[in-house]
């Protein structure tokens, strides 16, 4: 059964050419179309923040490195959980639906320790907190199994990867900016969690606007989304070695964003308020990347890319081990292999998502499901990160565990050939 929203078949009007021809300039939407969900993935990027929470977090509770690191699987767990179903949700509600479902979830999250934080009781506010990680993680699952597929319906072909790394610069900036409010508002006020109603604000203000936005969808997938059909789709080589690229990039994108400030602050004299503009440099140059992306991947093949990326990170995964491993190394020298991992892990995302979709198109919906438990890897790779680093005493045990995902990705990008489409 096909929903009102499935476009028509109908002789399309003189007002919908008009449309069509303004979408083409714009990547295939029109502008007023795209904010919204511009919007919408800024709010994807509140998931984020849970890096910058758990250091915080970390500190005011005196929590060891192993269970601080926890926090970011109780956000990431979720993916595992809830990524088909949300798939199939989807397949019922719609797309847009599901987004605004998400974000509602998303805004919640970030209400929860505003209230935690005004009560005086220490086993209240963490308790709010961790119910707030797994609400923001919730929230997430819904919206990137959905958001992704909508901007589907904006973008088509070899532009939609652009799309999506647009759309991952918007969630970057999000990303960028957290820790920096964070640090402005414990530096200033002593409350670094004011970064949470500030957010919050910006969650009802996108929901309302995707709420008045109208956007065409395509046809659900028949009705088959199912969790068996699903993983069925790992006997296809792409998809797998995709899913698995996914796993990688998030395991290194949430753990440099929780272990950052530690690898500063254990070879520096650095406070955790300045230790902690590790993760926006990091998101800084992350930003920049799905800035160029988006116009590189107009131009470049995906593969190409791919091999800029993995040869980017392996730069900085050489940096971290030498300034961690080897005493006396510059600061410096951490802060160039922050910028070379937020520029090079920047594009992976859209890169194996796109070629996931273009892969499968008649089954993207059960394709974007699968791909997004992928995103269980940023609940992987924190806590064996933590695990590492308590069990060697330092951060470079951290660094050895991330590193197993940056060579993933390099060795796909170097010697994976089969992409199932012409790019």
């Amino acid at each position: 059964m096909e929903r009102k929203t499935t476009m028509s078949s109908a002789q399309p009007t003189e007002v919908e050419e008009t449309s069509a021809q303004t979408a083409d300039k714009l990547g295939n939407a029109p502008f007023a179309v795209l904010i919204p969900v511009m919007m919408s993935f800024f709010v994807m990027g509140f998931v984020d923040l849970v890096g910058t929470a758990s250091n915080y977090v970390q500190s005011d509770f005196g929590l060891s490195d192993s269970v601080s690191n926890i926090f970011t699987t109780m956000v990431f767990f979720w993916f595992l959980v809830l990524s088909v179903p949300a798939g199939m949700l989807m397949n019922r509600i719609g797309r847009r639906h599901t987004v605004l479902v998400s974000i509602g979830i998303t805004a919640l999250g970030c209400l929860l320790p505003i209230i935690g934080y005004l009560i005086p009781s220490k086993g209240a506010q963490l308790a709010f907190i961790v119910v707030s990680f797994c609400l923001l993680g919730i929230g997430n699952t819904f919206m990137q199994v959905s958001l992704n597929p909508l901007v589907g319906n904006l973008a088509h072909d070899e532009k939609l990867a652009g799309m999506l790394t647009f759309g991952q610069f918007v969630k970057a900036i999000a990303s960028f900016i957290a820790p920096l409010i964070a640090g402005w508002a414990a530096v200033t006020f002593g409350k670094w969690w004011l970064l949470y109603p500030i957010y919050l604000v910006v969650a009802v203000l996108a929901f309302v606007m995707l709420s008045f936005d109208e956007i065409k969808e395509n046809a659900p997938d028949a009705g088959r989304t199912s969790i068996a059909g699903c993983f069925a789709l790992l006997k296809s080589p792409v998809i797998l070695l995709c899913f698995l690229g996914i796993v990688c990039h998030v395991g290194v994108d949430v753990g440099i964003n929780a272990t950052a400030p530690k690898i500063l602050m254990e070879h520096s004299n650095l406070g955790l308020e300045t230790a902690g503009g590790a993760t926006s440099v990091y998101f800084a140059f992350r930003t920049l990347g799905c800035l160029s992306g988006s116009v590189l991947l107009q131009k470049f093949s995906r593969k190409a890319m791919l091999r800029v990326c993995g040869a980017l990170m392996v730069v900085a995964a050489v940096c971290f081990l030498l300034f961690s491993g080897i005493a006396g190394m510059p600061t410096w020298l951490a802060y160039v292999g922050l910028a070379c991992v937020g520029m090079g892990n920047a594009n992976v995302f859209s890169i194996m998502l796109t070629t996931g979709l273009l892969h499968l198109p008649e089954r993207q919906n059960e394709v974007s499901g699968l791909m997004m438990i992928g995103l269980i890897g940023g609940a992987i790779f924190p806590p064996l990160m933590g695990l590492a680093s308590d069990a060697m005493g330092m951060q470079l045990g951290a660094i050895l565990v991330m590193s197993i995902g940056v060579l993933y990705i390099a060795c796909m990008g170097a010697f994976f050939k089969s992409y199932g489409t012409t790019r």
